[in-house]
C-alpha cells in the first residue's frame, strides 16, 4: 500500500488552524542553505535541486537502482528554516527586508534511505542534468524534539499574525520559544495557488518554563 504523508502522519503535516504542542522525531532530509528574497527567481533554482533529487528517489525502481527496503510513497513537501542574516538583525525594525533572509530549505526522504544511497543519488543526478547547486546539497538526520505548530492560512506576508497567536499560546501553556528561527511547510503551490488560498505549516521549537 503506497504510504501518503497527508494521511498517515497528519501529526505532522496537517494541524489545524490553531496553535497545538507536538514532538517531531528524527527525519531524514536532503538540505540546502541559502541567501536572499524568496520572490527572487534564483529561489526557484534551490527549489528546483531538492525536487529533482527527491523524484530520484522516488522513480529508483524505474532505473534499476532502488535501495533495500523501498515501497511506494508520496514525495514529501517542501520546507523551510528561516533566519535573517548579520545585516537584517541590525537593521530589523519590526519589518523583515526580505533581501536579509537565509535559509535551509528541506525535503523529507523516507526512512530505507541512507547515507550511501543519497549520495549515489546525487552522483546520477548531476549525471543527467548537472546543475551547480548540486554541489551543496547535503543529506541530514534532524530531531525538531518539542514544538508548538499551526496551520496558517493565507499570504506569507500575514504569518507573523500566526506567530503572535502561536508564542501567546506557548505562555499560556507554560513553555518558551527556544529560538527566533522557525519552520515553514509548503502544502500549497505558490505558482498556482492565490495568495489567500495558500496553506502552510508553521512550527518553532519550543521548551517547558
Amino acid at each position: 500500500m503506497k504510504h501518503e504523508w497527508r494521511k498517515d502522519e497528519k501529526q505532522f503535516y496537517l494541524p489545524k488552524n490553531k496553535p497545538e504542542l507536538a514532538t517531531i522525531p528524527r527525519f531524514k532530509f536532503y538540505t540546502i542553505e541559502g541567501e536572499g528574497n524568496p520572490n527572487d527567481d534564483h529561489f526557484a533554482e534551490y527549489v528546483g535541486v531538492l525536487y529533482a533529487l527527491s523524484y530520484g528517489i522516488k522513480m529508483s525502481p524505474k532505473k534499476g537502482f532502488a535501495p533495500k527496503g523501498y515501497f511506494e510513497y508520496a514525495v514529501y513537501p517542501l520546507e523551510g528554516v528561516w533566519d535573517l542574516n548579520e545585516e537584517g538583525r541590525k537593521t530589523y525594525d519590526g519589518t523583515i527586508n526580505k533581501n536579509h533572509l537565509v535559509f535551509k530549505l528541506m525535503i523529507r526522504q523516507p526512512d530505507f534511505v541512507d547515507q550511501d544511497f543519497a549520495l549515489e543519488n546525487i552522483e546520477l543526478t548531476k549525471k543527467k542534468k548537472r546543475h551547480a547547486l548540486l554541489d551543496h546539497i547535503k543529506f541530514e538526520e534532524m530531531i525538531e524534539g518539542d514544538c508548538i505548530q499551526m496551520m496558517h492560512l493565507g499570504s506569507y506576508d500575514s504569518e507573523p499574525e500566526s506567530f503572535k497567536i502561536m508564542e501567546s499560546f506557548a505562555d499560556q501553556e507554560n513553555y518558551f520559544r527556544k529560538l527566533k528561527t522557525h519552520r515553514e511547510i509548503y502544502l500549497s503551490d505558490a505558482r498556482k495557488v492565490a495568495p489567500d488560498q495558500l496553506k502552510t505549516v508553521l512550527r518553532f521549537s519550543v521548551g517547558k518554563t
